[in-house]
Parts: structure tokens; sequence; C-alpha cells
């Protein structure tokens, strides 16, 4: 038995003896005018606090001293063990029972409430067990999820990098070698004008290649930190969609295009240039990931609660109900998920989630959906159509003046790109 036990039992029956011997002595003091019902009723009470704090086998030597007490100070023949009335036997018995038993129900209540208690203990302590190995498995999954993404954008970086790159250097690399000593020799190839024309389109093309991937970069970094600032004006969908068609006019070359704007459509207020962004991104996804000769849908129309719904739709395979939401992730391509043995387009997988961000940021939604026909995808986004009593030109004043500059050079730059395509 350990010694901490050990000592609390015998505490227990210490406790029973003096407590027994106290309420004896007490009650003792009273005289004759004691009843001997309400003797036996106290001294029960000392058995049931003794079964109660130290377990039964002090309660059942509590019981004993009790019977001996009431039985030799208050029963007649007082100061002896002798019983003269039967009755007093009957009296004796029935409290000697009712101690026990009374000891041994609050001793077994006692047992268990100190079971419940273990018990508690132990579930608090595997509880934490589990939190800390959750914890640890949350972090090793996190740092697993952190090493897919790393490899992921490491892919993306070195793909749309590498390509242009390699693209631009060879273009440059045979600019440079007709320049040497000896080029117009026979034995050397000499570029014909619309020959060198075309390696500096070459260079041109991948050069803005690469702008328009750093510039992804920037733009998806100023969403993630929270630093994208939108320059609303009152503008219609139909001018952002002609200007996202005028940018994707070489990749919609091969695919035939149908705009339904709803008439009378009320102005928007929000970025246009960010919204014509919105377009381009879908337009250039549905081109993407669409046979040649199919048709790729742009509509945009009132909803409810003073909301514009617009919606791009091509005729491609479509996107899996499950990998619907991931789409907007970045560096996550749906075909790349869903069919591995599918020839994977250009691309670093960060348009949608820029759209995305665009999107949110003007208070609006985007989500896929299927097709009309149940084939090809859908990707649909609403945008609040705006307050009238907003006033563009105070949040103009509230810019500051690179910011101003810079978005004036944007819209300069796309206006240049719309003319020369």
């Amino acid at each position: 038995m350990p010694i901490k036990a050990l000592k609390t039992r015998r505490a227990g029956y210490l406790i029973a003896v003096v407590g027994i011997a106290a309420v004896t002595a007490t009650l003792r003091l009273m005289g004759d005018s004691i009843n001997p019902t309400t003797v036996a009723l106290v001294m029960l009470l000392v058995v049931l606090f003794v079964a109660a704090s130290w377990g039964s086998r002090p309660a059942i030597v509590a019981s004993v001293l009790g019977v001996l007490g009431l039985n030799f100070f208050f029963l007649p023949p007082v100061g002896t063990l002798t019983i003269a009335d039967p009755d007093n036997w009957v009296a004796l018995i029935v409290f000697l029972i009712t101690a026990v038993t009374a000891g041994q129900l609050s001793a077994n209540a006692r047992r268990r409430a100190d079971e419940a208690e273990a018990g508690r203990r132990e579930i608090e302590r595997l509880y934490d067990e589990l939190r800390s190995a959750f914890e640890r498995a949350s972090h090793a999954e996190a740092l697993r999820e952190s090493e897919r993404l790393k490899s992921a954008l490491l892919d993306a970086v070195t793909h749309d990098l590498r390509t242009p790159l390699t693209s631009i250097k060879a273009s440059v690399t045979t600019l440079l070698d007709e320049l040497k000593p000896g080029a117009s020799d026979a034995s050397q190839t000499v570029l014909s004008e619309e020959g060198r024309r075309e390696m500096l389109d070459v260079i041109n093309e991948e050069s803005d290649r690469l702008n328009r991937f750093i510039e992804g970069l920037v733009e998806m970094a100023r969403i993630e930190a929270g630093e994208f600032r939108l320059r609303r004006r009152w503008g219609t969908i139909e001018e952002m969609v002609e200007m996202a068609l005028a940018r994707a006019k070489t990749l919609t070359d091969q695919h035939r295009v149908d705009v339904e704007i709803e008439k009378d459509l009320p102005i928007v207020l929000v970025d246009a240039r960010a919204v014509s962004e919105v377009f381009y991104t879908l337009i250039d996804n549905a081109a993407k990931y669409s046979p040649a000769e199919t048709l790729i849908r742009i509509a945009a129309s009132r909803a409810e609660n003073d909301v514009i719904r617009a919606s791009v739709e091509d005729s491609g395979p479509g996107i899996p109900v499950e990998l619907r939401e991931r789409v907007f992730d970045k560096f996550f391509r749906a075909i790349r998920a869903a069919d591995s043995n599918r020839s994977q387009p250009s691309g670093t997988g960060m348009g949608l989630a820029i759209a995305r961000g665009m999107v949110e940021a003007h208070s609006g939604r985007i989500w896929i959906e299927s097709g009309a026909s149940g084939r090809g995808t859908r990707a649909v986004f609403t945008l609040p159509i705006g307050d009238e009593d907003y006033n563009a030109e105070t949040e103009a004043e509230a810019l500051d003046e690179p910011s101003l500059q810079e978005h004036r050079n944007n819209n300069a730059t796309e206006a240049a790109h719309s003319d020369r395509r």
C-alpha cells in the first residue's frame, strides 16, 4: 500500500475515534434531558462525515464506537453495556446497520467520484497528447504543402522564364552571327529582310511575354499583401470587353467569339483596367482549353441586388466539380490534375488567382460552372453596379501622384498594344 494512502487511512481512524469521543462528551454534558434518538442521529452524521472523507473502514470503526458510546452513556442502565429494554436492542442494531450502510454508500460515492476525476484527468491527458500529435501532423503537412508550392513555383518560374529567354537568345545570336566578319561568304546563310523582321518580332513578343509574367507575379504579390488599390471610374461593361478582346485578338484568331451584352445595361463604378484584365484572363483560358473553331461566348447582364453578372464560356472538356474551387489557387491547373496525358497549355496558373483577387477587391464573386449544354466551362463573376453618390475625383485626389502617373502609363501602354494589334 502506498505510504500516502496509509497515512490517510490512519488519519481517518484517528478522526473517527476523536469525532465519536467529542460528540459523546458534548452530548453527555447536556445531562439526561438529551434524547437517545438525537444522540444516534448526531453520531450517524459523524459516521457519514468519516466515510465521505476517509473511506469505509474508518466509517465502520466510527459506527462500532458510536454503538458502544450510545449504549454505555445514553441507554439505561447508563454506565454499563447491559441493555435492559429489548427495544433498545432493536435501536442499536438499526443504528449499527444504518451507520455501516450509510458509510459504505458514502465511501462508494467518494470512490466513484475519485474514479471519475481520475478518468477526467486521463481524458485531458489523452486530449493534450492528441492535440500535440495533431499539431505536429499539421505542421508536417504544412511543411509538405510548402515544399509542394515551392516546387510548383520553381517549375513555373523556370519554364516561363527559360522559354522566352531561349527564344530571345536564339534570335539575338542569329542576328549577331550575321554581323560578324565574313558573314556574307557562301558558307554563311544570309538572312533576308523578312527573316530579320521575324527574328525581331520573336524578340519583341517574347520580351512582352516575360514582361507579362513578371507583372503577374507583382500583381499577385500586391493582392496577397492587401496593397492592390482600385481606381474606380464609371464605365460600361461593353468597353471593358472590347479592351479585353483587342488584347486577346491573336489568342482568339482560331475561335468564334460571340458577345451577348444585355441591352441598356447600366454603367458600373469599377477599375476598368482590372475588370478588363479579368475578362482577358478568362478569354485566354477559354482559348487555351477549347479546340480550334469552337465557340467562345461572352455574356453580361443585370442580376439581383444591383450587380452585374458576367461570364465567359468555352466548348472545351470542362473542369471536374471537385477541382472547380482549386483552379483559383496559385500555380494550379486543372488539366494537370485531371489528365496528365494531355498536352499542357502554356502559363503559370496565376491568371485565375489574380482574377479572383481583382473581383473580390470589387466586393464581387467568381466561380466555375458547367456550360449551357453540360459540356465546356463557364467562368462567372459578379460586380456591384456602384453607388451613384460616389465621387471618383475624390478618390483620384486621395491617390498619391506616382500611383496616378503609373496608372496613366499603364493605360497608355494598353492603348499602344491594342493599336499595334
